[in-house]
């Protein structure tokens, strides 16, 4: 498994069987979260810390911490920050284990690009690691009040989404749906909810990774560094 070069050549992200590589779902994420200075970012499910890498190449002063139940994956997290010059950390634990390690409302953004995949005919995605319903309410603890928690999920299991983002107080505030090609049905969305956020949906315009000829998009020049 080939590395991958991030801003332009600036960053290295290191990859290894075994570790979930690097795909367009968490490029997007990392464009479309929101990085403030010295923000506490908590990143759910880091993998080899590849959001990690694009959140600080846009904001170098955030507070990362990279959550992770694989210590393969903990490990490349690790090495991925240090071969970069970068500063985090990266903890071996579950999501549902937030509870013991860290007092709650300690962050002001959580992300996650949680993995899953297709399964039977009605194309149900499956969590692996933990339910969805943990990893929101996981984010909602780790949030301070008007924190904000950014994450991807397939667009045909919105609604459910939006309903466990609301039942724990997350209020869903900026939603933007992704697809192959314009004419193409979005198969991913980027919701950013707010905690204790009042009800109002920002929907963005719709992110396309290639034209109808094939050629890649202005989102995905921008999305990969190759403005």
């Amino acid at each position: 498994m080939k590395d991958e070069l991030l801003f332009g050549g600036r960053f290295r992200l290191s990859q290894e069987p075994g570790v979930f590589p690097l795909s367009m779902d968490t490029m997007a994420l990392g464009t479309f979260a929101p990085v403030r200075p010295g923000a506490a970012v908590w990143d759910l499910g880091c993998g080899s810390g590849a959001l990690g890498l694009l959140l600080l190449g846009r904001e170098p002063t955030l507070h990362y911490t990279g959550l992770e139940q694989s210590a393969a994956a903990c490990a490349l997290a690790e090495k991925n920050l240090v071969q970069n010059g970068l500063e985090g950390h990266i903890l071996h634990a579950n999501i549902e284990e937030i509870p013991r390690l860290v007092p709650g409302g300690c962050a002001e953004l959580v992300i996650s690009n949680p993995p899953y995949f297709p399964r039977g005919k009605a194309g149900a995605a499956e969590r692996t690691g933990c339910t969805l319903e943990a990893l929101c309410a996981g984010a909602g603890r780790l949030l301070k009040p008007g924190g904000r928690f950014a994450l991807t999920y397939p667009a045909g299991e919105l609604a459910s989404l939006c309903c466990v983002l609301r039942a724990i107080g997350l209020e869903p505030k900026r939603l933007r749906f992704a697809a192959h090609k314009p004419s193409a049905v979005p198969r991913l969305v980027l919701v950013e909810a707010v905690k204790g956020g009042r009800p109002g949906l920002e929907l963005l315009p719709g992110l396309f990774w290639y034209t109808e000829e094939g050629e890649p998009s202005p989102d995905y020049r921008r999305i990969y560094h190759e403005e």
